[in-house]
């Protein structure tokens, strides 16, 4: 039986990767990760290599059964120079750390978009929608658009064994979340980078992509679109203690830049601290506060002081694998100080 593998990797754009695939067919593939072989691609077509240099390679690091294709695996893989050695825009590889010990659950916002139009459904071609407000979680056919496109997402999801938890419409009309739970940075990355595979391609079937930037209306009162991060490690979900937190939170206000440049391109455009955050030229973190840098949820107040924190800064283009990479560092620079 010939099985067909899906090669999923980041190119090199700049600012923003994009998502790149192709597919390898394999006889007798027994679907386990150590049969994936390492495969070559042209660098040079996807920002990453010259010409006369442009053999990269592709290194398998995760699969997930393709629930769209018959005998069909989603390998997702890491992008290798030609001597093996990881290639400047591997984000994965640049995880110092990806103790099990940190957990992590991104909450995607993106809109979908409609390419005859550039706009979201739901947006008329000259003016706008009615004002946000009737949108978010919302029901019936004058506030919500896609649910069709949006549902099948999720079967593929969890089909594929994702660890999605939900999902919902957002603010903004056409705009839409889902949320994502993992152990491990690099897992955590894995998962949401299929799940956004999975939401461009499945989008293809209904005319729609995918908009990731975080604020694709430029400069109106409708919302941006983020990736907030909660996330935890054993002190932080078995302590109790409040110092803790605030510690932590006061660490990641010493290293604001060391954040927002990983954090997304054009993420300004979306923190100017309207429409549920902070500016990003300043840091903030408190109860409950959803206008805050990073939230200190009810959830963890509630529970003793034993929980995660949520940092609402990261934008729906961020690369998880960077988000998830530079808030290990710093909880852990705030545990060792």
């Amino acid at each position: 039986m010939k099985s067909k593998l899906e090669y999923i990797w980041l190119d090199g754009f700049i600012p923003t990767q994009s998502l790149r695939s192709k597919t390898r067919v394999e006889e007798d593939f027994d679907g386990k990760l150590e049969s994936c072989p390492v495969w070559a691609f042209d660098g040079s077509s996807t920002a990453q290599a010259e010409g006369n240099t442009s053999d990269l390679l592709l290194k398998p690091v995760a699969i997930f059964p393709d629930p769209a294709r018959k005998n069909g695996y989603l390998v997702m893989t890491e992008v290798l120079d030609a001597d093996g050695e990881p290639h400047d825009s591997n984000g994965r590889a640049q995880i110092d750390d990806d103790d099990d010990d940190f957990w992590f659950g991104f909450e995607q916002e993106y809109f979908l978009w409609d390419i005859d139009t550039s706009l979201p459904p739901g947006f008329p071609e000259k003016g706008f929608p009615r004002p946000q407000g009737p949108y978010y979680c919302s029901v019936g056919a004058e506030n919500n658009f896609g649910r069709e496109c949006i549902d099948q997402h999720l079967d593929l999801c969890l089909e594929a064994g994702l660890n999605v938890e939900g999902i919902n419409a957002e603010v903004a009309a056409g705009q839409w979340e889902f949320q994502l739970f993992a152990k491990g940075a690099k897992r955590a990355g894995d998962e949401t980078w299929i799940a956004r595979y999975l939401a461009e391609r499945n989008a293809e079937e209904y005319g729609y992509g995918i908009n990731w930037h975080p604020k694709p209306l430029g400069d109106t009162d409708w919302n941006g679109s983020g990736m907030h991060a909660n996330f935890s490690n054993s002190p932080m979900r078995e302590a109790g203690d409040e110092s803790l937190f605030i510690k932590i939170c006061e660490e990641f206000g010493k290293n604001i830049r060391r954040h927002i440049d990983v954090y997304g391109a054009d993420n300004a455009q979306r923190l100017t601290g309207l429409h549920e955050t902070q500016s990003i030229s300043e840091f903030s973190y408190g109860l409950y506060d959803r206008g805050a840098s990073i939230r200190i949820p009810v959830a963890t107040v509630e529970a003793g002081w034993k929980g995660r924190l949520e940092d609402r800064r990261p934008a729906s283009n961020a690369d998880p694998y960077k988000v998830a990479s530079v808030i290990i560092r710093t909880t852990k620079e705030a545990l060792d100080s």
